[in-house]
């Protein structure tokens, strides 16, 4: 019979949700300032670095270096919620495309 760490999970989700969020948010207006930049990659990609260095810091942390797996799969889960969401909202139409 398995063990599930419920705290550790929720913990692992609660934070996942957290900076999951901030990740798309921050995805969300780094492409707006490209959009509007001359110099695009000069954005998107110094930006991508940030995103991703801190998403994967934040999880080594909460995580314990990847050592507690049950709040290693709350925060994996959390982060493709989140991600599912995200994309949803993206793909709805907005009131001045229409």
């Amino acid at each position: 019979m398995m063990i599930v760490d419920w705290p550790g999970a929720l913990m692992g989700f609660g934070v996942g949700v957290a900076a999951s969020t901030l990740y798309f948010a921050g995805l969300a207006v780094s492409v707006r300032v490209a959009m509007t930049s001359s110099r695009p990659t000069a954005v998107l990609l110094p930006s991508a670095l940030v995103r991703i260095a801190l998403l994967l810091a934040v999880g080594w942390l909460v995580t314990g270096g990847a050592t507690l797996v049950w709040a290693f799969a709350g925060y994996g889960l959390a982060f493709f919620l989140v991600r599912s969401l995200a994309t949803m909202r993206a793909r709805m139409p907005r009131p001045e495309d229409v």
